[in-house]
């Protein structure tokens, strides 16, 4: 069945962590509205999952960054230069907090000798291999066709500034809550959305056996518990995880989030799609 050209869509690409593993890749999302295909963060392996969805790579040339990580950024040259080296045709546009167009230089720095000697053998132009970046702050900062994307800062301290996406299209609305800890702020740009797709890490932060590590770590996100009332408070018509950090047992992410939240609940997976219209169908992979 054709999908009406009024229905946003949303593929996890990636809903892992920094942890290496095989069906858990780095954090991404491929957002389609109309004509438009925006990727939100860029982890290990985004072009490979979009490869393995279909999705043409050489019409995919717009990338939205939360923050700086290494796990949401890691991806970014194979995004940048494989479309090229196969004949895309203009920039890569990058939107991301500040840092975002130091980073993106410095890419092009490190990538030099192929930015050079491509075009010589594999008969491209090096313009098409250009980078146009924003730095970006609160508010909306794209719109085309219909859709808007507004960013909103979130707490992920001490990384800062770092940033959720809200994106709006005929109507439907999600947003991609990118790592935060509780935040008030993601909770009043998430009123009423379609889909709210969250992070959170599942230990308990009380734990005593924990390493320093895993209590440094557990402290830039939040519990299930916080995110159910997120959820709760937000009143999304789909919750749903993604980029679970430090957790061991679905089963237990769930009933510890219904402790504070008993609405619909999704537990996202390598390209799961959510395709929003009227109502907001769940296609697994």
């Amino acid at each position: 069945m054709a999908e009406d050209m009024r229905t946003l869509k949303v593929t996890l690409l990636g809903t892992g962590t920094p942890r290496l593993q095989t069906n858990r890749y780095g954090s991404s999302a491929l957002v389609e509205a109309g004509a438009e295909k925006l990727i939100i963060d860029c982890g290990r392996c985004t072009l490979q999952r979009l490869f393995e969805n279909g999705t043409p790579m050489l019409e995919v040339n717009k990338l939205f960054l939360t923050h700086l990580h290494s796990d949401h950024t890691v991806g970014i040259p194979d995004l940048w230069l494989t479309p090229w080296a196969f004949g895309r045709k203009g920039p890569l546009f990058v939107w991301g907090p500040k840092g975002t167009r130091k980073m993106m230089a410095k890419f092009e720095e490190a990538f030099e000798f192929d930015l050079q000697m491509r075009p010589v053998h594999d008969k491209i132009l090096r313009e098409d291999a250009r980078v146009e970046c924003e730095e970006i702050e609160e508010g909306l900062i794209y719109e085309a066709g219909g859709l808007g994307v507004t960013a909103f800062e979130v707490d992920h301290r001490p990384v800062r500034p770092a940033y959720g996406y809200r994106i709006d299209f005929e109507g439907r609305s999600v947003v991609i809550s990118g790592d935060t800890r509780f935040s008030e702020n993601l909770i009043r740009f998430s009123q009423g959305v379609d889909v709210l797709f969250h992070n959170v890490a599942g230990v308990h932060k009380d734990d005593t056996g924990l390493s320093e590590r895993e209590r440094s770590i557990s402290d830039l996100h939040l519990t299930p518990e916080e995110a159910g009332e997120v959820f709760s408070r937000s009143s999304p018509k789909l919750a749903v995880y993604t980029h679970m950090v430090l957790y061991s047992d679905i089963g237990e992410i769930i009933s510890r989030t219904r402790k504070t939240y008993d609405g619909p609940l999704e537990i996202g997976e390598d390209l799961m799609s959510f395709h929003v219209g009227d109502t907001v169908r769940v296609i697994r992979p």
